[in-house]
């Protein structure tokens, strides 16, 4: 067997782990202690548990703490959670019209070349002649449109983590949110960038304010296998030159 072969094989039965997965059975959910938020919370400061020296502070309606009644409950470091807002109403419509002609005529002449036109024009057929030796005329032209129309919507609410906090003050934040319902596996992911100052009163921020903002809304299972097509497809619609 070839090494091109085992190429082939090691990387259809590479491609094929996910759907083993849920073959007879319901996808499986993503261990939760392998992400990155699961990290940042196993990892973070431990809160202060210690008693005040007096009780009256604990009880106090304008004590600084977060655990207060008035105390500033928004996430600020690394391991704290926010939820994050996902509202996208978007549409985009683009048209666009080009057209091009091109027209051009090139004659190159003779009369006069040592003779050879006067030797040869008696022997040419009648009406033919070599004084124009050379006539060439072209025209080209093209037309083009092309339109483009993209509708999206999309609501969502999910929770993220601060995975760590930039030197600059900027929070890095990942979400994830699994929901099984029968054999099929619904999944979603965010992550991104977010200033502590745009986190909401209720400690939640819109998409709009995460920078490098990735967001992935899609699923596993055995209705997404269906609707995709074959490994050995794929590879086909990849070689295949036409």
């Amino acid at each position: 067997m070839t090494r091109f072969s085992l190429v082939l094989i090691g990387l259809f039965a590479a491609s094929g782990c996910s759907s083993l997965d849920h073959l007879g059975k319901p996808p499986s959910f993503t261990p939760k202690a392998s992400g990155p938020e699961h990290a940042a919370m196993a990892y973070a400061a431990e809160p202060d548990l210690t008693l005040p020296d007096r009780l009256s502070d604990n009880a106090s309606l304008w004590s600084g703490k977060r655990s207060s009644l008035l105390g500033d409950r928004r996430a600020v470091k690394a391991g704290d959670i926010l939820t994050v807002v996902i509202e996208i109403d978007e549409e985009a419509e683009m048209s666009n019209s080009t057209a091009r002609s091109r027209s051009g005529s090139q004659t190159m002449g003779l009369p006069q070349l040592f003779g050879v036109p006067q030797r040869h024009d008696p022997k040419l057929p009648d009406g033919a002649s070599l004084s124009e030796a050379v006539d060439v005329s072209g025209q080209s032209s093209a037309n083009g449109n092309g339109t483009v129309r993209r509708n999206e919507k999309l609501t969502l609410r999910v929770a993220a983590t601060i995975t760590s906090v930039l030197p600059n003050g900027v929070l890095a934040i990942e979400g994830s949110q699994e929901v099984r319902v029968n054999f099929e596996l619904r999944e979603l992911l965010v992550s991104g960038y977010v200033r502590a100052e745009d986190i909401s009163r209720q400690n939640e921020i819109t998409y709009d304010k995460i920078a490098s903002a990735r967001v992935s809304y899609g699923g596993r299972g055995q209705i997404t296998d269906v609707q995709q097509p074959r490994y050995g497809q794929q590879v086909l619609d990849v070689i295949l030159p036409f």
